[in-house]
């Protein structure tokens, strides 16, 4: 039982700790207590995340082939089977990993927030709290809470620190998320109550047999629900005018985990929970998701703001994430997390150096940008580090992705699932079109504005952020193999559920 309740209060460290900012951040009242409470905290959750990775690694080693690690459960409303349950696995592990390079990252590319600091960081810490508390949960209900935290502070986030048409962007974002979640909750109380299980817990529902006839309700309603977070088509529209209007941290945090929330969420309850309804209706959401990896790319091409064109390139790779996951082989649904680990970094890194390159020359339209490579080195060499990542260049984390996802897509011998594989194989080369031609106008031939040839690169700050990035970008293209092994371990039970 001490076991237990260390290991429970050791995952319950990942929402702990952001409270404790909050706290701290309450009775500050200079920019450098701030400062050193989000820095501090941030660079905990980081240390927290390589510490439970290593435990795990090692738990696996020692043979301990339980579906989920460092479980605990504890009842938190008996009238309603709610209960306080956390477990990892391999999965969830790496998007623990993820978040927490974010938050870290997203603490430093906003270093100088202006206006209200304070305020700006407390509903920061909040919708890290969400991430967090949704990643380490095994409980329905405790997982739909936690979901509905991480997306509450995005309205005050952009509609006060955003730019643009940030009023707009908030409501718009608020009232299509809300909207999904009223489809989520409907769905998780419907799989429930029809399980007939004694709790909400995801493991004990697995084991029983949901009839059909209410897999057939829930499974669209609660793929819908995620799915509206993951920039499904055609419930992706929020996130465009969403990432564009948000300020630079928030944008990385949202792009690069709040909308990994969506394809974790229809992978680990949506699929896992009812096999049979996902087999039968998986070809209508193929549909959807190719749609959403196509389209997504080729609207990238057509937008000049560079905050659209990452937007929009993030709902075509968020669209790859789905498409994989809907495959339904291990090969595909290990790229698919693959995919959410890589996209998360790579747009975190680019909507980092938009919000620096925006801090400078005070634009985002690649129409009035040229030359920077000149006067922003390492800025624009980060750039375009974080555009091979996304077009997929070998040896960054974006190849071992993509090329793991259509290895296992054209695993199918049938024509359609091969068909629609070809089809989400067309993005490559679109993002690489979109890509290089941002590269080539905003950071090589002549300065457009004599004023920005005085101006700064990067500062310390901003240094630690980006090279951060890069760093895990590098490290998971370059030796992708302990992080892979981890997720495909842990995506062979679901797997092994789906085929049943």
């Amino acid at each position: 039982m001490g076991v237990i309740l260390y290991y429970m209060n050791f995952l319950s460290l990942f929402v702990l700790i952001p409270v404790l900012m909050m706290l701290g951040l309450f009775v500050s009242n200079s920019r450098k207590q701030i400062q050193f409470i989000t820095a501090t905290g941030a660079s905990l959750l980081l240390i927290l995340s390589g510490i439970i990775t290593y435990m795990y690694l090692t738990e696996r080693a020692a043979g301990n082939v339980a579906e989920m690690l460092f479980t605990a459960d504890t009842v938190w409303y008996a009238p309603f089977n709610i209960h306080y349950s956390v477990g990892v696995d391999g999965i969830s592990v790496a998007m623990l990993i993820l978040s927490s390079i974010i938050v870290f990252t997203g603490v430093f590319a906003s270093w100088k927030i202006d206006p209200l600091p304070k305020e700006f960081f407390l509903w920061y810490s909040l919708l890290s709290i969400g991430v967090y508390g949704f990643f380490i949960s095994t409980d329905l209900f405790t997982m739909f809470m936690y979901y509905e935290i991480a997306l509450i502070p995005m309205y005050l986030l952009i509609g006060i620190w955003g730019t643009g048409r940030k009023e707009y962007s908030a409501m718009k974002l608020t009232l299509m998320l809300m909207g999904g979640s009223a489809l989520l909750l409907v769905g998780i109380l419907g799989i429930y109550y029809t399980s007939g299980a004694t709790s909400m817990n995801l493991l004990e529902i697995a084991k029983m047999k949901i009839p059909l006839t209410a897999q057939y309700y829930f499974f669209p309603l609660t793929f819908l629900g995620f799915g509206v977070l993951g920039a499904l088509f055609p419930f992706h529209t929020w996130s465009p005018d969403g990432h564009a209007s948000a300020p630079t941290a928030v944008s990385m945090l949202h792009a690069g985990v709040l909308m990994k929330l969506g394809g974790y969420g229809c992978f680990r309850v949506a699929m896992y929970l009812m096999p049979q309804a996902a087999h039968e209706m998986a070809w209508f959401f193929l549909i959807l998701t190719g749609i959403s990896v196509v389209y997504g790319a080729f609207a990238a091409i057509h937008q000049t703001d560079l905050k659209y064109i990452n937007a929009y390139s993030s709902v075509s790779h968020c669209g790859l994430v789905l498409f994989a996951i809907l495959m339904m082989n291990e090969t595909a649904a290990t790229g698919a997390i693959l995919q959410m680990l890589s996209h998360g970094l790579m747009t975190a890194l680019f909507f980092a150096l938009i919000g620096m390159i925006y801090g400078r020359t005070h634009t985002r339209l690649i129409t009035e940008m040229g030359g920077l490579m000149k006067v922003l080195p390492f800025l624009g060499v980060s750039y375009v580090i974080a555009g091979l990542a996304s077009l997929g260049l070998p040896g960054l984390s974006g190849f071992v992705a993509e090329m793991t996802i259509f290895f296992g897509s054209f695993q199918h011998t049938d024509t359609f699932h091969r068909v629609m594989t070809i089809i989400a194989c067309m993005s490559i080369v679109i993002t690489a079109v979109y890509i290089l031609r941002v590269v080539g106008k905003i950071l090589f031939g002549a300065i457009q504005d004599a004023h920005h040839e005085h101006l700064t690169d990067a500062t310390w700050f901003e240094r630690i952020s980006v090279v951060t990035l890069i760093i895990a970008i590098v490290a998971i293209g370059s030796a992708p193999f302990w992080i892979s092994g981890m997720i495909h371990e842990s995506v062979i039970p679901v797997i092994s559920h789906l085929a049943k």
